[in-house]
């Protein structure tokens, strides 16, 4: 397999083209042999896989850094905006989409924590707030850091379309030296210090990113952090002006957005999977939050 091949290969897993709207053996396939790195240039994905990309979660992290026009993505429930020399992460596991495909140029980076066993440790890649699904996805660079950013991910990408993952060792060095120059413009979402709130706040998000299918009021989420659910509900509101409530709802409604984005079973079923087993009242739920049934959301993916 030439290299042009081996990319489109590795971009269509690792991307989610296939992944998106395929039946649940074939999901279950591509996530068992999901690929532990890969690069492209953003105004080479037109060709090489589907746009735009529905509502999808895959076991990776994402960089998107843009070097002109523009790009919108969905992270999680909020949509961000970057330009030239910003740049987007999403997490492992954090749910994503594009709506539109934009006009612009780039690289889009895919990268798996394994990838970097032996550079990295477990404690050192929790460093990294942009990877936590509490952090920030922004990361806007000026100066100097902006051209070492585009240095390293230019020769992440010679590198991995000369020779692929088989030889690891100067994609590993070029992607630990990325992350930290990221590390250097990377801003917080909340300013320093931090809080107590923001604290509750973060460990909220790890939780309800963690539990969501089986625990859907504040007061499970207040037992888990020893709490009061008045306090939870103070915290959380203080430090995103939404209640903890809220945040449980919108999650549910992402969750169901990808699972009916991933498989053609019943809305009984997609409710079941979530921890819903009222199909009526998940419904209710997740015509407030989108304006459309669970079966006309997924009648408008289908026809995307």
């Amino acid at each position: 397999m030439g290299p042009g091949s081996r990319i489109k290969a590795y971009t269509a897993e690792a991307f989610g083209q296939n992944y998106i709207l395929a039946k649940p053996e074939k999901a279950n396939l591509l996530k068992a042999n999901f690929g532990a790195f890969f690069i492209v240039r953003v105004e080479d994905m037109s060709r090489l896989m589907k746009l735009p990309v529905p509502p999808v979660r895959i076991p990776n992290h994402i960089l998107l850094y843009l070097t002109g026009g523009e790009a919108v993505m969905n992270i999680g429930s909020q949509p961000y905006k970057i330009a030239r020399n910003e740049c987007l992460l999403v997490p492992a596991g954090q749910v994503f989409s594009f709506d539109k495909v934009e006009a612009n140029t780039g690289y889009l980076c895919n990268f798996h924590n394994a990838f970097l066993t032996g550079r990295l440790t477990s404690a050192e890649l929790l460093g990294f707030e942009f990877l936590q699904v509490w952090g920030n996805p922004f990361i806007g660079l000026t100066g100097q850091n902006s051209v070492f950013v585009v240095n390293l991910l230019e020769r992440l990408l010679v590198d991995y379309t000369a020779r692929g993952v088989a030889s690891p060792d100067l994609l590993q060095s070029y992607l630990v030296a990325l992350l930290h120059e990221l590390n250097e413009a990377y801003q917080p979402a909340s300013p320093a210090p931090r809080s107590r709130a923001v604290l509750i706040t973060n460990r909220f998000k790890e939780l309800l990113f963690a539990h969501l299918k089986t625990k859907h009021r504040v007061s499970d989420y207040a037992a888990l952090l020893h709490f009061s659910p008045n306090h939870l509900n103070k915290a959380v509101r203080a430090v995103t002006g939404k209640s903890p409530g809220a945040w449980i709802e919108e999650a549910i409604v992402l969750e169901a957005k990808v699972l009916l984005c991933q498989s053609e079973g019943p809305i009984s079923e997609i409710a079941a999977q979530i921890g819903l087993f009222d199909p009526s009242y998940f419904t209710r739920l997740f015509k407030k939050h989108e304006g459309v049934t669970p079966l006309a959301f997924r009648k408008k993916i289908d026809k995307s």
